[in-house]
């Protein structure tokens, strides 16, 4: 079955930007019986850039660009904090994690986790902070939290960002068709649905087995 593949990290600025289009593409995917997958690329991973007034204008600027292009919401009330590590790791294994009871393409999870860090300005490396998302997945938090600590998901995090690496996937959000072991480039950078859509329509009737 032929797979549409999203790569992305929930703390990256353009890809909370085209969450709406996303949702549309997953649906697109649920009618037109093709296999949804999300992977975690690592736009961060380890952290470790100092948190001074020049971080802090570089990720203003950029909030305020993805909000003027997209519409979307963002609180700015994170940048006041007076430490933080930018470290998308953390946010990526919660959506590694999540694939034992959501599967592998849950988009609402994903967007549930853009939306506590780029609305309500909580900080995904505190797995606390997801309490409320797991309750509302019907999710057990504390099995959740022993799965997510695991050195198994630690591994499988470092699986994605190395094979989506090897696909030279190296900016999010990205979307490509896999089709056994042939890669399909579908969108690169924010996108619209209908662009998305049109590009996806070309393929699968060009690539029709009937």
């Amino acid at each position: 079955m032929k797979s549409l593949i999203y790569i992305g990290d929930p703390m990256c600025s353009w890809c909370w930007g085209m969450a709406p289009e996303l949702e549309q593409v997953a649906d697109f995917c649920e009618h037109r019986e093709l296999e949804f997958q999300i992977k975690v690329g690592g736009l961060r991973p380890g952290g470790g850039d100092l948190w001074d007034e020049k971080m802090k204008d570089f990720l203003r600027h950029h909030w305020d660009q993805v909000h003027a292009a997209t519409g979307q919401p963002f609180s700015f009330k994170l940048l006041e904090l007076p430490t933080f590590n930018y470290d998308t790791e953390p946010a990526c294994r919660l959506v590694v994690a999540a694939r034992k009871w959501l599967g592998q393409g849950n988009i609402q999870w994903f967007k549930q986790l853009q939306k506590t860090f780029y609305v309500d300005s909580l900080d995904l490396g505190d797995i606390s902070n997801i309490r409320t998302i797991c309750r509302q997945f019907d999710i057990d938090f504390q099995e959740f939290n022993d799965h997510f600590q695991s050195e198994e998901i630690v591994q499988a995090t470092k699986d994605d960002f190395i094979e989506t690496r090897e696909w030279g996937i190296n900016g999010y959000p990205s979307l490509v068709i896999k089709d056994q072991h042939q890669l399909t480039g579908i969108s690169y950078g924010y996108s619209t649905f209908q662009k998305i859509r049109e590009r996806l329509e070309h393929y699968l009737s060009a690539n029709s087995t009937v």
